[in-house]
């Protein structure tokens, strides 16, 4: 008897290669558009101190304890997992944020095929993803630029919702749950503001598990799993801190769920300008989501209105912390692109002009955002000649130089705002100025700072620096940072 072997038709085929195509296609773009970058210490102050911080805990730092933040203990995991990859750390979390970025990439287009987007809008919003991260200050290893992976993949699943409740596949939405708020949970362990987006992946279960039919115990039920999995990575990390003593699992609370409500605020103009940058930017987005809502097609009406509320749930995130950075408008990116992307497929003049907008960005930026790994290079050199001296004082300016010079630190307070900016005035639970003070007893041998400051002094620590500085301290190097300079001083015995 002759041996029967299934053929797939050819458009089964088509649909296993389309994927892979776009995947490439994004993985090319992502690394032409990062390459500049590949090997910069210095692309932003945020991803510099996660880096040190995974670093250190390779060498039993613990988090909160060793060194303070308000982020989640799974970012800090996370960068000392890649801190692990050959070399110093630096090209390592690029070339693995590149990796995130391309596979969020892929999972929009995957998912706005799902709302009804063509393939040329579907590819056009992958695209547009990796071109927004780098105007938006992602364009390094900021914390979005590795959650919204997570994100996009509990997107995708939150989409399949409408069909599957209409077939009544209550078991395949239980399933979907499960992975879904699995993923956002990992997502909050990376930056606390998913929990927004989260919860509404969450409710959109229970919703359509409730259309598809099911009674209430079982609904109960998957609430309460897709709950408890949402919570379950951040539940460990509080049995872990708490496991570690009263003080450690003090520092962990304080830092992670009180002290945000303590910092100062930023003034009305300096937000406003901000929203205003943020906004400027991402208007592209706003004109073809709001077409796509204006001429959504029948077929894929309840996959739209899942993705726009995904993106309701995002802009909620955004405004929660107030502060306004133009990277927290990262998380907005992966529902934008999945709600422009049908409006870009159907509309040329309209993907002709998102196009446009985005060579005018890419030519804005690639101007005015300077290069300053020579200055982060010369800066090194200083404090490596000194490294036995003492532990060096970044008092305002780059983190990453105590990883780029295999330097001691000399505070849990490390990243440089803490105690040199306003904002964090007693937002940190110590005497600010009282830190500094006891550090620059320890007389270091090299202290970096900023000249004018990239944010306002916090005035008691500025009182205490600058005598010192003048007093004991000898310029060796000035040297251009992002909009200010960067000075490097040494002790004066030293400099000799």
């Amino acid at each position: 008897m002759k041996h029967w072997t299934p053929v797939l038709p050819a458009r089964d085929a088509r649909s296993w290669r389309q994927p892979v195509y776009a995947l490439l296609l994004f993985a090319v773009v992502a690394v032409a558009l990062r390459l500049h970058d590949f090997g910069n210490p210095v692309i932003h102050v945020d991803e510099q101190y996660y880096l040190l911080v995974g670093d250190r805990m390779l060498h039993g730092a613990v988090p909160y304890v060793d060194f303070w933040d308000r982020k989640p203990p799974g970012l800090f995991l996370l960068f000392a997992a890649m801190r692990l990859l050959p070399g110093n750390g630096i090209l390592a979390y690029q070339l693995a944020a590149t990796l995130f970025a391309a596979l969020t990439a892929g999972l929009i287009a995957l998912s706005a095929r799902r709302v009804g987007a063509r393939t040329i809008g579907a590819a056009a919003a992958g695209c547009a993803y990796l071109l927004w991260l780098g105007y938006l200050s992602g364009r390094g290893g900021q914390s979005p630029v590795f959650y919204n992976l997570f994100m996009a993949g509990a997107g995708w699943l939150t989409l399949r919702l409408p069909a599957l409740a209409v077939v009544r596949d209550r078991r395949a939405i239980v399933l979907h749950g499960t992975a879904a708020c699995l993923l956002a949970g990992l997502a909050i362990q990376t930056k606390y503001t998913p929990v927004v987006e989260g919860t509404f992946f969450g409710l959109a279960h229970c919703w359509y598990l409730h259309r598809a039919g099911a009674r209430l115990p079982l609904l109960g039920a998957a609430a309460a799993l897709w709950a408890l999995l949402g919570l379950a990575p951040t539940l460990a990390a509080i049995a872990w801190y708490h496991a570690q003593g009263p003080a450690a699992f003090a520092g962990f609370w304080f830092s992670n769920f009180a002290s945000v409500a303590l910092r100062r605020g930023y003034p009305t103009a300096k937000i406003a300008g901000r929203l205003a940058g943020t906004a400027a930017q991402l208007s592209p987005f706003f004109v073809a989501a709001a077409r796509s809502w204006r001429r959504q097609p029948t077929a894929r009406r309840a996959e739209l209105q899942v993705a726009l509320g995904w993106l309701a749930a995002a802009l909620i995130g955004f405004a929660m912390i107030g502060a306004f950075f133009d990277h927290y408008a990262l998380p907005l990116l992966v529902p934008f692109a999945i709600v422009a992307a049908p409006a870009l497929g159907r509309s040329r003049r309209l993907l002709g002009a998102s196009a446009a907008a985005a060579a005018i960005l890419f030519a804005v930026h690639w101007q005015t955002e300077p290069d300053d790994r020579a200055t982060a290079s010369a800066a090194t050199r200083i404090l490596a000649a000194h490294a036995d001296k003492g532990c060096p004082y970044v008092f305002a300016g780059d983190a990453v130089l105590y990883l780029l010079a295999h330097a001691c630190v000399p505070t849990a307070y490390a990243f440089p705002s803490t105690l040199a900016y306003e904002a964090e005035q007693g937002a940190t639970g110590i005497d600010e100025a009282a830190e500094v003070r006891r550090i620059m007893a320890r007389r270091p041998p090299v202290v970096v700072t900023m000249d004018p400051p990239l944010a306002p002094w916090n005035p008691q620590s500025l009182a205490v620096m600058t005598p010192r500085l003048a007093r004991d301290y000898r310029l060796a190097l000035t040297a251009p940072r992002e909009e200010s300079h960067l000075l490097v001083y040494v002790r004066r015995e030293l400099a000799r």
